[in-house]
């Protein structure tokens, strides 16, 4: 379990997890960050996102979605547009289903869900934009839901930098400090469109990408 403010998740936690986790792709040649987003889709929050990934740069930047599968069946147009736009998409179970709460069997049949809400708008075979990515709601997953989503075919993606958008005691100023301080190449970033995160993400984001850009960071999907 990945503790209450550690912005940064150090090397030696990942030691306790297995190693086919994904917390980080450390890229050679350039500085690479991947942004990340859990929760949606959600009008006007998700829209907010995909505005200024598409609109405040001279190139858009790509971003991985984990998107809800119950979000998704609301919110079709919001999750088709995300999909338009080029960014990659993952499965964020179709509840928000916390694994350690949950039992296998039920944890796994609803990321499958999830996943055939995901094959509606994406042939998840042959799309790359659709290759079975897999982030685990609140970071908590038993080992065994992970073997099997793994066996499965999923990649278990985790984060090296947490921005505590949707916590209502972080200031948006915080959370711009979150995303961006000692933040190194490879690191993957989780954010969240979702109404919990949107004060924090509309001031924090737009400030974040300037930031990166500025100190020669490329952003590239997972």
């Amino acid at each position: 379990m990945i503790s209450q403010w550690l912005y940064r998740v150090p090397t030696v936690l990942k030691w306790f997890y297995p190693s086919w986790y994904v917390w980080d792709k450390k890229a050679s040649g350039t500085k690479t960050v991947y942004l990340t987003f859990d929760d949606g889709p959600i009008p006007e929050v998700t829209d907010f996102v995909l505005d200024t990934l598409s609109r405040k740069h001279t190139q858009p930047i790509p971003a991985t979605f984990f998107c809800i599968g119950e979000n998704i069946h609301k919110y079709p147009a919001v999750f088709k547009r995300i999909i338009v736009d080029g960014h990659a998409i993952g499965n964020h179970t179709y509840n928000h289903l916390q694994g350690n709460h949950t039992s296998t069997k039920e944890y796994i049949e609803n990321t499958h869900l999830a996943q055939l809400e995901i094959a509606k708008y994406i042939d998840t075979s042959h799309n790359e934009l659709a290759s079975k990515l897999f982030r685990p709601p609140y970071g908590r997953i038993k080992k065994e839901q992970a073997s099997i989503l793994r066996k499965r075919g999923y990649d278990i993606i985790m984060y090296r930098v947490i921005g505590y958008d949707w916590d209502a005691r972080v200031t948006p100023e915080q959370c711009l400090k979150n995303i961006t301080h000692k933040t190194k190449n490879g690191d993957i970033i989780v954010l969240h469109d979702s109404l919990k995160a949107f004060k924090n993400i509309q001031y924090a984001l737009p400030r974040a990408i300037d930031y990166f850009l500025k100190e020669g960071f490329k952003f590239k999907t997972l």
